[in-house]
Order: structure tokens, then C-alpha cells, then sequence
């Protein structure tokens, strides 16, 4: 545990011009007293690590010192590739890979380049959940993460729509979607590729056994492929309605965009009052009168009856509101 905190140190010190103890404790995560002691254990060891004391002072490397631990292990390695989705990282358990392999790439850039990390930093940042959300991680995502890495078989309890379920899983990939963590697998011995939602896992034990990776399995093509499966597949009811132009540009955003396209795609030519009668797949008369009461005066219901009968209810209400 020492000495990776030693090497983190002097990885540190030769990334920036010099660092306060105040600054060297808080990226070691110790007391400055153990930033003292590091500093002068390194120095016994030949690292020509020195204080300079005053406003500007701090602890330095002489000049011209590297240090040659810059290979990055396997795990940094990929660590580093998600570098720019921290949340992910942390939730995971990969922050401390990715932030030793950072600092190794840092160590070894020349000095006019060493800023490049901040001014990417500066520059982009991912915030992938949904707004007014807080998505708490599951508490397994871990053990799960460490089977995708490493290629290793799990023995997983979830909770499936009729009861609790166990399964062994070859888990292939992990997909953050709106917040949520969701892992693609293959069910041993089986053929199928299924997507779970982590935090419906009750239970994940760790097999030694691994699985032999399909090398041809594409993790984004195979998302895109199941995420349009899955937008299709709830669209199981229909309405019919009459859009004015501003409710047919509004419509993309008020449900499934794709199915908005295609409806609108189909419709016919407007009518003598510039109305575009649309027919549109959705998920229920509930959700499609939620999803459409935000279109106004822009959306006429056609069918089904009872979900004109709502509209129609919802406009006596609206007309006594505001006494018309």
C-alpha cells in the first residue's frame, strides 16, 4: 500500500512544476505529516524529491529526473479508455485504475503538454443521467463490472416479472442508459444474449470458470439493435389524430421520436384547414394522453372513443377553469 503511494507521489511530482504538501495530502488521500515522511523516505531512496519552503515553495523533483514506472497495467489501460465518464468509473470501482493511469500518461508527456488532461477537463464534460434524477448506483454494479472485465462466469438472482430467478451468466458488457446500468449477457450454455437491469440483481456470486468470448459480438450494435426491440415492443396500442402544422413539428418530441417520423411519414396531405390526420402507434390510452395533453389546441383526438372522451373531459375542466 506504501510503496503505490510512493510511486503515486513521484508520478505526481513529475506531472506538475511542484505541489504543495496541502495539495500532495489531499490527491494521496493522507495527512500532510504522512506527505513529510513519503518525501523524505523517497529521498533515502535516491529520488531527489526536495521542499522549498515560502509563498511559492512546495516539494519538486531536481530537474530532469523520470522516473521510468510509466507502463500502464491492463486495468489502467481500460480504465483509461472511460476516462471521460468519472460517474461510471466510481460506480464501477475503476476511479483508482483510472486515475494511476492518468497520472502515468501525465508522467510521461513532455512538459509543454503535461496541462492537456485540465484543458480537456476545462473543455468537455459527460453528465449522462436524465434531468431532475438522481440515479443511485446498484450496489452490485461492482462484482458485475469485475466479471465483464475479466471475462468470468456469474451466478446471478434478478428479479423477473413473475418471481425471483437465478441464472448463470456470461456477462459481456455493461450499458449506462438515462442513469440506469444495464449488463448484456449470454446465458451459459445457451445461445441467446439477454439484457438485464442491474439493479433488479438480488444476488451475484463470482464463478472461477471464464467463458470464451465471441470476438464477432459488437456491444453497441447489439444495444441499438435490442433498445429499438424494446422502444417497439410496448408500442402495443394505436390512436388516430389530427395535428396542425406546429403539432406535427412538436410531435417528435412529445413521444417516441421514431415512431412520430414514420406516422408522420405516412400520413396523407393535409386537409382544407392545413390538418395532417396521423395514425400513431403508442403505449396505452393512459400514457398517450399524458404524452399528447402536451400538444394543446395543436392535437385533435380521433380514436379510440375513450381517449377522445378524456381530451374532451380535459377541455370542459379547462373551459371552467378559466371561465369560458
Amino acid at each position: 500500500m506504501r510503496a503505490a503511494r510512493l510511486i503515486k507521489m513521484v508520478l505526481l511530482l513529475q506531472s506538475r512544476p511542484a505541489m504543495t504538501a496541502a495539495e500532495l495530502a489531499r490527491e494521496l488521500e493522507v495527512s500532510e505529516r504522512t506527505v513529510t515522511r513519503d518525501a523524505q523516505a523517497l529521498s533515502e531512496a535516491g529520488v531527489p524529491v526536495y521542499a522549498d519552503r515560502g509563498r511559492a515553495g512546495g516539494y519538486r523533483l531536481i530537474g530532469g529526473y523520470r522516473t521510468r514506472l510509466t507502463g500502464l497495467a491492463r486495468g489502467e489501460a481500460e480504465a483509461l479508455f472511460l476516462s471521460g465518464v468519472p460517474g461510471a468509473l466510481r460506480e464501477m470501482g475503476l476511479e483508482d485504475a483510472a486515475s494511476a493511469a492518468r497520472l502515468k500518461v501525465s508522467a510521461a508527456l513532455l512538459p509543454s503538454l503535461r496541462d492537456a488532461s485540465r484543458t480537456a477537463a476545462q473543455r468537455f464534460h459527460l453528465d449522462a443521467p436524465n434531468w431532475f434524477t438522481q440515479p443511485k448506483a446498484p450496489e452490485l454494479l461492482p462484482a458485475v463490472a469485475e466479471a465483464v472485465w475479466d471475462d468470468r462466469l456469474i451466478t446471478a438472482r434478478y428479479l423477473s416479472r413473475e418471481a425471483e430467478v437465478e441464472r448463470e451468466l456470461e456477462p459481456y458488457g455493461l450499458v449506462l442508459k438515462a442513469g440506469v446500468w444495464y449488463v448484456c449477457a449470454r446465458v451459459a450454455r445457451r445461445d441467446s444474449f439477454r439484457v438485464y437491469r442491474i439493479d433488479r440483481f438480488t444476488a451475484v456470486g463470482s464463478c472461477d470458470d471464464r467463458f470464451v468470448r465471441d470476438e464477432e459480438f459488437d456491444l453497441p450494435g447489439f444495444w441499438e439493435e435490442r433498445a429499438e426491440q424494446f422502444a417497439r415492443s410496448i408500442l402495443r396500442a394505436e390512436v388516430v389524430v389530427r395535428l396542425s402544422a406546429a403539432g406535427a413539428r412538436r410531435l417528435p418530441y412529445a413521444v417516441d421520436p421514431a415512431s412520430a417520423r414514420e406516422a408522420l411519414a405516412a400520413a396523407g396531405d393535409p386537409d382544407e384547414e392545413g390538418r395532417l390526420t396521423v395514425t400513431l402507434p403508442v403505449e396505452s390510452e393512459e400514457v398517450a394522453h399524458t404524452q399528447l395533453a402536451g400538444l394543446g389546441p395543436e392535437v385533435e383526438v380521433l380514436a379510440p372513443p375513450g381517449l377522445r372522451a378524456r381530451f374532451t373531459d380535459d377541455a370542459i375542466r379547462l373551459g371552467r377553469l378559466y371561465g369560458t
